[in-house]
Order: C-alpha cells, then sequence, then structure tokens
C-alpha cells in the first residue's frame, strides 16, 4: 500500500489529496495545517495518522488537547514540520503548504529519499537550483501537482520528448479582472479579487491568480522543472481552463493536456504516476464548451507577471526577493492595509533591491526573502 504525508492537508489541494488517497485505498502517515486546529482534528482521527503538527505554534496546546484521547503524536513549528516530512514510513510527501514555508520541509523531505508531489510552487521560485541538485543527487523523484505543470509533464512523456522540446505554452485563466484596464482596478475590494470564475483556492493563491503573480511564479517553476531556459516559454491567457498547458517540438506540432478544471486529476496522476486510474472527475465534453478562446497577457496593466518574470531573468535571489515582497503584499492586501495595483507596485520596487547572482544555502534564500518583506512594510 502507498502511504503519504500530506503538508497542508487542510487547504484547497490537501482536502482533494485526501479524498483521492481514500479513493485510491492510499495510507496517510502524517498531516500538517498552518491554523485550522478543528478540521486538521477531524482529519487526523479520519485516517489514523501517527502524527499531526500544526505550524502556528500558538495552536500547539489547542491540537494537542483535542487528540489527547488518541495515540497521535502532536506536534507544532518549522523544525516539526521539516521533521515530520523527513522522519516517518511514508514513501512519498505531498507538500501543499501556501508560501515560501514549503521549501525547508521539501528539502529534508528530499534529503531523506522520499518522492515528491509537489503543490508549493514557491519551493522552486524561492530556491530552485537547490532543490534540484537535491533531487539529483539523492536520485528521488518530483512530481508536478499544478494542472499547468502536470499537464507539461504529461506531455513530455514520449520518448525523447525532453531533447525535441521548443516551447512551452505555459496557459493561465486570466484570473477575475482579465481585460480590465488599470482605472479599472483601482477600486477593487479582497471579495472582488477572491472571485476566481474557474478555481476554489484559498485566498493567497486567488490573489495570486487575480494579479496574475501566480502565472509569474509558475513561469519561474516550469524553468526549473523542465530545464528550459525563460525565453522557451509562452503564456497564453486561456480564460476557460480546458487546455491545462502543451508543449511545441521542433518540427512545430503542438501537443497539449485537456480536462475539465478539477485538481483531483493531477493530484491522482502525481501520486499513480506512471499509471493512470480512473478518477472523480467529470469528463471533459468538449461540445459542452463549444468555443475555447486564446489571448495574449496584458503586462502593462498586471505589473506583477511582467516583474516576476523580470525576477526570473535576473536569477540568483532576485526570485525569492520578488515572491517575498508579493507575499508580504498579498497580507497587506487581504488586511486591508493597501489597495489592489499596490501589489504589483511593490513586487516591482522590490527588483531594485541588491541581490546575490548565485547561492548556496537555504539561509542565503531566507534572507532574501527578509529583505523583501522588511522593503515593503517600510514602504506602507
Amino acid at each position: 500500500m502507498k502511504s503519504l504525508t500530506i503538508l497542508g492537508s487542510t487547504g484547497s489541494i490537501g482536502t482533494q489529496a485526501i479524498e483521492v488517497c481514500e479513493a485510491l485505498g492510499y495510507r496517510v502517515d502524517g498531516l500538517s495545517a498552518n491554523r485550522n486546529v478543528s478540521l486538521l482534528e477531524k482529519q487526523a482521527r479520519s485516517l489514523h495518522v501517527k502524527e499531526a503538527v500544526i505550524a502556528d505554534e500558538s495552536r500547539y496546546g489547542e491540537l494537542k488537547l483535542a487528540l489527547k484521547d488518541t495515540s497521535i503524536r502532536v506536534s507544532a513549528g518549522e523544525q516539526a514540520l521539516c521533521r515530520l516530512a523527513a522522519e516517518n514510513d511514508s514513501g512519498m510527501v505531498l507538500n501543499s503548504v501556501v508560501g515560501m514555508t514549503g521549501l525547508k520541509p521539501t528539502l529534508a523531505a528530499i534529503s531523506a529519499g522520499k518522492d515528491i508531489a509537489l503543490a508549493n510552487k514557491e519551493t522552486l521560485v524561492t530556491g530552485g537550483r537547490l532543490v534540484m541538485d537535491a533531487v539529483k543527487e539523492k536520485g528521488v523523484n518530483l512530481y508536478p501537482v499544478d494542472s499547468e505543470h502536470s499537464a507539461i509533464f504529461q506531455c513530455l512523456q514520449s520518448h525523447d520528448a525532453r531533447r525535441q522540446l521548443k516551447k512551452i505554452i505555459l496557459t493561465a485563466s486570466g484570473g477575475p479582472f482579465f481585460g480590465r484596464t488599470k482605472e479599472q482596478l483601482y477600486n477593487v475590494t479582497v471579495a472582488d479579487a477572491l472571485k476566481h470564475p474557474n478555481w476554489s483556492m484559498g485566498a493567497k493563491i486567488t490573489v495570486d491568480s487575480a494579479t496574475l503573480m501566480n502565472k509569474a511564479l509558475e513561469f519561474t517553476e516550469a524553468v526549473f522543472l523542465f530545464d528550459v531556459q525563460p525565453e522557451q516559454i509562452e503564456i497564453v491567457v486561456h480564460r476557460q481552463s480546458v487546455l491545462h498547458s502543451a508543449v511545441e517540438f521542433v518540427d512545430c506540432s503542438v501537443i497539449g493536456q485537456m480536462g475539465v478544471p478539477d485538481m483531483k486529476i493531477p493530484i491522482q496522476y502525481a501520486l499513480t504516476y506512471p499509471d493512470r486510474v480512473p478518477s472523480m472527475a467529470a469528463p471533459l465534453s468538449l461540445t459542452d464548451y463549444g468555443t475555447l478562446t486564446f489571448e495574449k497577457p496584458d503586462y502593462d496593466t498586471f505589473r506583477c507577471l511582467a516583474a516576476g518574470i523580470r525576477a526570473n531573468e535576473l536569477g540568483g535571489t532576485m526570485p525569492a526577493i520578488a515572491n517575498g515582497a508579493n507575499e508580504q503584499a498579498v497580507a497587506l492586501f487581504l488586511e486591508g492595509k493597501i489597495s489592489f495595483l499596490q501589489i504589483g507596485e511593490l513586487v516591482e520596487a522590490a527588483l531594485e533591491l541588491p541581490y546575490q547572482k548565485t547561492y548556496r544555502t537555504v539561509e542565503e534564500v531566507y534572507a532574501a526573502d527578509r529583505a523583501a518583506r522588511e522593503f515593503v512594510l517600510k514602504q506602507i
């Protein structure tokens, strides 16, 4: 029986991953959540896990009390999260935590020789070279869970596909504000930004989708995952989220992966690879959709997208700076302290910070992240 540890189990990806594991009959040994004690308790009891970790140390007592009548080990904090990722019987760790918090547990799991199902894009955005070098050194597998990267991964399964790859076509839904001008975005609210047209996601990721920063992060993720140059990636806005991404080969043939917008499909493929098994997702009916559209992104209005791509081109610790600035700016927006358009302005401004053109340690990455967050806070 395949066994997993799920980091970020109370979020959108985590809850769906649990559904997939239950449908497949896979065992879940460990779970973690950021602050949601109530749901984490229910999940831990239902799955009979060995350990539950709450990242927010202030919630440790609450979780410990909630599970006191069980044999489940309860822990809290960053070190406990890394230990959970590394020190258990699971053969795979599914990382669906939000933000840069996911980097250290990913590295811990890889160091312990565990395969990774990665839904935490910030892991590769901030520490991509460290992660991919560790994957190669330890000989583990890293399977993408994001629908776009799963699609690209699936399109590259044929013999010699990587060598014959010409270009990646990375699709974007465009979020709730695609087509609007900068003037039309001055007064958008948090509630407006959280109304994604196709996907149900957590607040931070949904705001990233609204600013298109999510696509900038996925751009950098794709560079590391598939070992391509930035100029080999084309971003295309596809409002229906049916074509999840595609690849173009040297002969100009294009192969894409399609399906209804349901994250259970890429989650399941990451867990069952190389096999495909029936899933809980609905089948795709192209005639029901009728028309699929493809448009160019508006880089001028959605400044996060341009800034994130520029950070990738600069390289080194600059993607970590752009990501840290964005995480801090999004938190301020969700708290009502800055406007929607200020998110992009702050990320763009952070590109002027000094950065290292190369990095060798996770501490250097975290230092860049801290500098970016401090910079953003000083601008408010």
